[in-house]
């Protein structure tokens, strides 16, 4: 493969800033542009140690004083020679790198073409190769601990079993057929029905684990509810840590929906402020409270916010009926700091303005999404992985019931077959070129 090279940190001021470089012929084409201050030659540098050296521009003069390590193939991140430069982070000195190696013979790395190329080489499979973006992009700890365990290969470790087992059911009863003289054993109906038992109830059980999944990579959809003036602005703003939202003591201030994210008890939401819950007076309004009631409908949790110095009155009875559908529901007691006018049991007492009463509620948003039994890393993270483990399930399903049905295995080995191609594309055993580049797609330049 030809030589890549790409910025592999952010485009931002930095103390360091790295320059990644891979492919046959790196070395050499690396000491073009970098001279070790101990008068060796790069490609002479004693792998993976680190060395100081003068880093040169196109035209040979320098720009940094900088460290450099090389990484001689197939004990290197993409399975070939790589090399990378660690600079002072100045964009404008990592430009002038990457420039100097690409005069030297380098090209741009496409988007995760490095990872591309671990993954090609045999160096991981592609759950994680997918993990590498997942870790990049996780947003609460829960989503790194698992990232990291699919970056191990937890989760090739729970689906090869499975693989393997209905391998060795195929290849058992392709060797009856073709070997009819030998002394092979044939396939007893009990054994299979066992083996596919066992692996559809694997797969069942990682397929539950996709809902959690979503969660962590996409937070859970959740919805301010209430009556006008309740300090549901007020609460978003004290959930994320900034004033996000306009916050006047004028009713109907909030016209639209406003949402963002939040970790809160270590989940992350989606919190999506909406307009107060009333007869709306004017045109405006209205489709506010109207889009307030839809984010209701779609939420899988709605804060139902209510003004605790207040008796309540009937536009809370709107918003609580407006909460009612959501799948969860906590009631929240604000202005707690205020003489209270109403006793509510269920809810939790609050004051946005204050910042009291939130580890309370951040204790019910953790009880709601408790992180679970499942091991780090053993949790399906998108809709291809999710897909692909229903169709190898349903397929596993299809072949258990032709054989309870009373049909020979032979019946059966279709769907045994189509099981293994669904697991083969999980992990890429088998996959389409264009799978494979619509899934690096996702990546950073760089990585």
């Amino acid at each position: 493969m030809d030589v890549i090279a790409a910025i592999s940190t952010a485009s931002a001021l930095s103390a360091i800033g790295i320059v990644r470089v891979s492919g046959a012929g790196c070395f050499a084409l690396c000491g073009k542009v970098f001279q070790p201050m101990n008068g060796k030659p790069f490609s002479a540098v004693r792998p993976r140690e680190m060395v100081l050296g003068r880093l040169l521009d196109r035209e040979g003069r320098t720009i940094d004083s900088c460290l450099a390590v090389r990484f001689p193939g197939p004990g290197s991140y993409t399975g070939e020679d790589c090399a990378e430069l660690h600079c002072h982070g100045s964009p404008v000195v990592l430009r002038e790198a990457l420039e100097a190696l690409f005069a030297a013979g380098a090209r741009q790395a496409g988007r995760g073409e490095f990872t591309k190329r671990a993954f090609l080489n045999g160096h991981m499979d592609l759950t994680q190769a997918e993990a590498v973006i997942d870790l990049i992009e996780s947003e609460t700890v829960q989503a790194a601990h698992n990232a990291a365990g699919q970056l191990n290969g937890a989760l090739r470790q729970r689906i090869e079993p499975v693989y393997d087992a209905l391998l060795d059911l195929a290849g058992q009863f392709y060797a009856v057929v073709d070997y009819p003289d030998e002394d092979i054993e044939d396939l007893r109906r009990e054994d299979m029905l066992r083996t596919l038992a066992g692996a559809e109830e694997t797969l069942q059980a990682l397929l539950a684990t996709a809902h959690r999944g979503r969660v962590m990579r996409q937070g859970v959809p959740t919805a301010i509810l209430g009556r006008p003036n309740v300090g549901k602005s007020s609460l978003l703003n004290a959930l994320l840590g900034y004033d996000r939202a306009i916050v006047t003591g004028v009713a109907g201030t909030t016209r639209d929906t406003v949402e963002e994210k939040a970790v809160v008890g270590g989940v992350l939401l989606r919190l999506i402020d909406t307009a107060g819950i009333r007869e709306a007076g004017d045109a405006v309004e209205r489709l506010g409270v109207e889009r307030a009631r839809k984010a209701a409908e779609a939420a899988e949790l709605v804060l139902l916010v209510l003004d605790g110095s207040q008796p309540l009155t009937e536009e809370d009875r709107l918003a609580a009926e407006a909460a009612r559908n959501a799948p969860h529901v906590i009631v929240v007691q604000n202005k707690c700091d205020l003489p209270q006018a109403m006793e509510a049991d269920a809810a939790l007492p609050v004051s946005a303005r204050e910042g009291t009463g939130l580890d309370a509620l951040e204790a019910a948003v953790a009880a709601l999404c408790p992180a679970g039994e499942t091991p780090p890393g053993q949790i399906l993270t998108n809709v291809r992985q999710t897909e692909a483990a229903g169709r190898a399930a349903a397929a596993l399903q299809g072949a258990r019931e032709a054989l309870e049905g009373g049909l020979t295995p032979d019946a059966a080995l279709s769907d045994v077959e189509r099981a293994m191609n669904a697991l083969g594309e999980l992990t890429g055993r088998t996959l389409r070129e264009d799978l494979t580049a619509r899934i690096f797609e996702r990546f950073c330049v760089g990585k």
